[in-house]
């Protein structure tokens, strides 16, 4: 499986990559390549050393495959990191840098307040906590079948409550905040009583 970065080069040197295609066969498509049996061009991937794209700790760089071509050597490498650069300065604009939280090894709030259910309230249009979670590390201005504010993140509702320690779920009847190591119900409320809470 290709990792990001991903690009390909080939002898004369061009790099060919794209942001949000880490794909070697689709990266030799955009390049123009025909026959990737002639070894043309070589597959490069540049990683993380510790496996953490937010906060890495180095870029190494492979080439990902094998034999190696020939022409590949420390003049291609240093194109490929040039090009990396230039994907990390593009990434930069979309990426929002803060810490992962597990929120079932938060302490819950002792309490749940209207605050809370409020925010429930907001999140209970959405539903997928996990995926909203993961949205809050982009900075995108425009999210698609959604409705909301540009530059507002529109599942913010579920990244607050995340970030308080608890997590929404919803059995088609009753809207539950989960919180604590056992994810104990601390709240429970119909999606009728939700619906109407001010």
């Amino acid at each position: 499986m290709c990792k990001a970065f991903s690009c390909i080069i080939d002898s004369q040197g061009t790099v060919t990559w794209k942001l949000g295609i880490d794909g070697h066969t689709v990266l030799a498509e955009l390049g123009g390549y025909t026959d990737r049996t002639l070894g043309e061009f070589a597959k490069i991937e540049i990683i993380p050393k510790n496996g953490d794209y937010l906060n890495p700790d180095s870029w190494e760089y492979h080439v990902d495959e094998s034999p190696v071509p020939k022409w590949c050597g420390t003049k291609e490498k240093e194109l490929c990191l040039a090009a990396h650069k230039k994907w990390l300065k593009k990434l930069e604009k979309f990426i929002n840098r803060h810490p992962i939280v597990h929120p079932f090894k938060l302490a819950p709030p002792a309490t749940i307040q209207p605050k809370h259910i409020r925010l429930l309230k907001k999140w209970a249009s959405v539903w997928d906590s996990v995926g909203a979670y993961i949205g809050s590390f982009f900075n995108i201005p425009v999210w698609k079948y959604v409705k909301h504010p540009k530059g507002k993140y529109p599942y913010q509702p579920l990244v607050t409550l995340w970030n308080a320690g608890l997590v929404p779920s919803f059995d088609g009847t009753t809207w539950r905040l989960h919180g604590g190591p056992e994810a104990a119900i601390l709240f429970s409320i119909t999606a009728v009583e939700l619906k109407k809470y001010r």
